[in-house]
């Protein structure tokens, strides 16, 4: 009697992802319908209005000094790897991208399956990696320990390194009370990672209400940018970051896997090149082309490219009173330095 009440799950499923695939059509074919040329080349707005569907970067939280200084001392070590080669700043380099100029890092040796994400403003994301399957910065880290690809080493490996080292132990002391363990070495990194954001961009300046702090032509690409509907999944303070998304919805996008895609923060996209999951565009106006083919099934035309690319350089923020800037392949992530 229940079941001539109840749709078998695979009719289900079936249901759900036609009505998936068709939405993702439709909203292209409004993006594409809504771009026309008047509308993507005439400002609608004074700067600082509050309206628009991206927000200013932030200040970083206040954290605990303490914990602060220790969690970039973590950061830099090698002994958090396997075999004392690598650290976490060398696939995230924060004196320049927070990643790397590599299409595939190789801590260990192997070319990793997908491009390394930049560690700047992570914090701001809903979740993090490229599949997006990561809820915590504490996640994020314990796995990138335990991963044989990354760090191939564990939280007990790096708790047993580090008592080893009486100047360590006693920094945990002073910062947690207690020698180095498990949950602080992960608390202490995830507090200097909080850190890692990067306000002070143009771009914010011009949302702050400075109306010169951007060109009329970066203010160009900025409008074609929503006319286009690149905002329904760029959008919030890390300009994306907070959706998933399936790539190559009209076109193929790089590498078919995965399949769903955490959609990526355009923040300092301009310093962190190669771009997509596989790395597989060398170059911002390159990017630009292959989503408006892949993602809307338009051909972009050379002045709109030229007009978004100019936008996106607008939203490199500021790090540590400089600004961020791209990584050169001469000192790339995977070599084996701190």
């Amino acid at each position: 009697m229940n079941r001539s009440f109840r749709p078998a799950l695979s009719t289900i499923l079936l249901a759900l992802g036609t009505a998936v695939r068709w939405c993702s059509i439709v909203l292209a074919v409004v993006c594409i319908n809504a771009a026309s040329p008047l509308a993507a080349q005439t400002p609608t707005r004074e700067p600082g209005d509050g309206r628009e569907p991206i927000a200013p970067v932030p200040a970083p939280r206040a954290q605990d000094p303490r914990r602060l200084l220790l969690g970039e001392r973590l950061f830099s070590d090698r002994r958090l790897s396997h075999g004392n080669t690598h650290s976490c700043l060398s696939c995230h380099d924060i004196g320049s991208n927070g990643a790397s100029a590599n299409a595939h890092d190789t801590p260990e040796g192997q070319p990793q399956a997908l491009n390394t994400p930049t560690v700047f403003n992570a914090t701001l994301s809903f979740r993090l990696n490229w599949e997006g399957n990561i809820r915590s910065l504490e996640e994020g880290i314990e796995r990138s320990l335990n991963n044989p690809a990354i760090m191939a080493s564990s939280l007990d490996e790096a708790v047993n390194k580090l008592r080893s080292d009486s100047e360590m132990v006693n920094q945990f002391r002073d910062a947690y009370g207690q020698e180095p363990n498990a949950g602080a070495i992960l608390d202490a990194i995830a507090t200097f990672e909080r850190s890692l954001v990067t306000p002070g961009s143009r771009f914010d300046r011009w949302l702050a209400g400075v109306e010169d702090a951007i060109t009329p032509e970066e203010l160009s690409g900025y409008q074609i940018f929503k006319s286009l509907g690149c905002v329904t999944c760029h959008q919030g303070v890390n300009v994306g970051g907070n959706m998933y998304q399936r790539h190559g919805i009209f076109h193929p996008l790089g590498s078919p896997e995965p399949v769903l895609l955490r959609v990526p923060g355009l923040r300092n996209v301009a310093a962190t090149a190669p771009y997509f999951h596989d790395g597989s565009a060398a170059t911002l106006a390159e990017a630009v082309k292959s989503m408006g083919v892949a993602q809307l099934d338009r051909e972009l035309t050379n002045q709109q490219i030229s007009a978004i690319v100019a936008f996106l350089n607008t939203l490199t923020g500021i790090y540590r009173g400089e600004m961020v800037r791209p990584q050169t392949a001469v000192t790339g992530a995977g070599s084996v330095h701190p």
